[in-house]
């Protein structure tokens, strides 16, 4: 009988065993088929801390990062680095929105000491976009560790720049831990920055949508634009150019407070040039940039002429919002939801673009572009990088035709971005 029993019980134990070991070969058991790829895909900030600690040990570290700089278990990079025995964390640098993310866009946030490490934080935002000498007293090497969004005016990268050209002229090193493009690494869209245009949001010549992560960013930006800091990027690892964010094993953590989503990120290269004009962008309501709408537009209407341009991988639904702060604060707002059908065949831009000149040519007597400042520039010409895209609008030429302009510029610029991919 007894032995009966200890063979039962040992063949159920191996039966248990085989069926965890299948489970986890499928990925099933899914926490750790997760975990098991997160183990192969590496953050810059997880492969500086597990491979290339030497690049930062005995040196006092300066940290430019907001809530997006955290690791694969959304440790922030504040935590890590100031609970690390072996790492010199002396300050904090905070971007727009500040490093703990706590201000809402434009907003101006002074220094000030942060509650949980006890360290100086300075506002890289507002009157100092770029580190003083004060600011970087006794600092070696400045680590930058952000998440970026793929899109020419999200001011981060020039956050980078700035930063960049401080660590040149003070003599200190500067690390960027790079971060995947949230939109892929393959497709390059729509017109590059007339540097006459240049501003913090757009102080390159690059396109609206770049295709690059910022490390290949930085490179370019030393390189083409004559930085010369004494530049290293910390590359991922396992990360490839057609992944799509949600295509590595990561959390979204808001890179600002209008981006809550992916899907936002997806539509802003286009949508966001609805800023430029008197039309909501959709800010005060749970879909930033998805949402797009006037008290004027009419939505059945709307959507009616947006869906037969019948635009690749995007559908537009009549949608009707009162945006809580900000364009048409406090009215009913009608337009349309951009909903991406499919990402791999959405084209942002050439969308967004349609959006504008689709609601300038329905509208006419109620449409109306941000108002020029004294040299006669819109904001809408500051975040189009360029002039003569409005002026294409209020024309009435063709999306294709404006598209046929900036091929040439946008050609020249992927030979150039060849140079700088990492991935």
């Amino acid at each position: 009988m007894k032995k009966w029993l200890v063979m039962l019980l040992t063949s159920i134990l191996i039966l248990s065993s085989l069926s965890v070991a299948l489970a986890d070969n499928n990925g099933n058991g899914n926490a750790h088929g997760h975990h098991k790829h997160k183990k192969k895909f590496k953050l810059g900030v997880e492969v500086l801390l597990d491979e290339q600690k030497e690049l930062i040990e005995g040196k006092s570290v300066g940290l430019i990062t907001n809530p997006t700089g955290v690791d694969q278990d959304l440790t922030s990079i504040v935590d890590l680095l100031h609970n690390d025995p072996d790492v010199d964390l002396k300050a904090l640098y905070g971007p727009e929105h500040g490093v703990r993310g706590s201000a809402q866009a434009g907003e101006y946030v002074e220094y000030y000491i942060d509650e949980e490490t006890g360290l100086p934080v300075y506002s890289l935002y507002g009157s100092t976009k770029k580190p003083t000498p004060e600011m970087l007293e006794g600092i070696d090497v400045l680590l930058f560790d952000i998440q970026d969004v793929g899109t020419r005016f999200y001011t981060y990268i020039y956050t980078m720049a700035y930063a960049m050209e401080a660590a040149e002229e003070n003599d200190i090193e500067f690390i960027v831990l790079d971060r995947p493009n949230p939109l892929g690494g393959e497709a390059v869209e729509g017109p590059v920055l007339d540097d006459e245009y240049s501003s913090f949001v757009g102080k390159y010549e690059i396109p609206l949508r770049h295709g690059m992560t910022v490390g290949e960013l930085a490179k370019l930006f030393n390189e083409e634009f004559d930085i010369d800091a004494n530049l290293t990027v910390v590359e991922m690892n396992k990360w490839k150019r057609d992944m799509y964010y949600d295509d590595a094993p990561l959390e979204w953590v808001l890179p600002s407070p209008n981006m809550p989503t992916l899907d936002t990120a997806l539509v802003y290269p286009g949508a966001a040039l609805i800023e430029g004009t008197n039309v909501s962008e959709g800010r005060g309501t749970t879909k930033p940039f998805e949402l797009i709408g006037a008290p004027f537009i009419n939505a059945t209407e709307l959507a009616n002429e947006l869906n037969d341009l019948e635009l690749p991988g995007v559908d537009f639904r009549a949608a009707s919002f009162t945006p809580s702060f900000s364009k048409h604060a406090g009215k009913l707002t009608h337009g349309v939801q951009i909903h991406v059908t499919d990402k791999e065949a959405f084209e942002p831009v050439t969308t967004g673009l349609s959006l504008v000149k689709t609601i300038h040519d329905l509208y006419p007597e109620d449409f109306e572009f941000r108002a020029e400042n004294s040299a006669g520039v819109s904001f809408f010409d500051l975040l189009v990088g360029n002039g003569w895209i409005r002026d294409a609008i209020e024309d009435g030429e063709t999306v294709e035709e404006m598209e046929q302009k900036w091929q040439g510029d946008l050609s020249e610029f992927k030979e150039v971005r060849e140079d700088y991919l990492l991935y």
